[in-house]
């Protein structure tokens, strides 16, 4: 089965995913008192590792909580050179060009991924290695912040799976990438 790279992401109508300090609480804005996942367990499910960039690690580790990832998490830096001793067997430190990483990545035995941060979707996105989006928009106009998307050098079809409405105001698409 071909390897498989993930996108799971929160967004403002205005296809924001921080605010522009990396400010991320207005993902929480609507209350969910059934406390419902929208799809991040399954999601934990499919996928064997998760990708993200420094600057979502960083964000991560600032949380007041234990980490929270069970999978085995690979940080695209350029500048990190350790992570803390009680992570040394959970996060892997990587650099290169998105080819490279994931074919390290795959070489170590995990191939359905999930691909976190901006400037890591972006650039992902840039190479076309985005197999599917799931997408959940919180209704909130930022007006500035750190852009889900930045320009491409080419278009990118998706295909349509599903959209769910979580509360009456949380819409979740998903995509899945049209390939020839």
């Amino acid at each position: 089965m071909k390897p498989k790279n993930i996108v799971f992401l929160g967004k403002s109508i205005d296809n924001y995913i921080a605010g522009k300090n990396g400010e991320l609480d207005w993902l929480d804005m609507i209350p969910n008192p059934d406390q419902l996942d929208m799809g991040y367990n399954n999601l934990m499910n499919e996928v064997e590792a998760i990708v993200m960039g420094r600057t979502s690690f960083e964000t991560v580790l600032g949380f007041d909580m234990e980490w929270p990832y069970k999978k085995q998490v690979f940080v695209l830096s350029r500048s990190l050179k350790t992570v803390p001793k009680n992570l040394e067997d959970k996060v892997t430190l990587i650099q290169g060009d998105e080819n490279k990483v994931l074919d390290t990545i795959h070489k170590k035995g995990f191939n359905n991924l999930y691909i976190d941060g901006g400037k890591v979707v972006q650039n992902f996105l840039k190479q076309d290695l985005i197999d599917e989006l799931c997408l959940t928009t919180i209704p909130i106009v930022l007006g500035d912040g750190i852009p889900l998307f930045d320009v491409l050098p080419k278009s990118l079809e998706f295909e349509h799976i599903k959209t769910e409405v979580f509360y009456n105001q949380i819409v979740q698409s998903c995509y899945k990438r049209k390939r020839l």
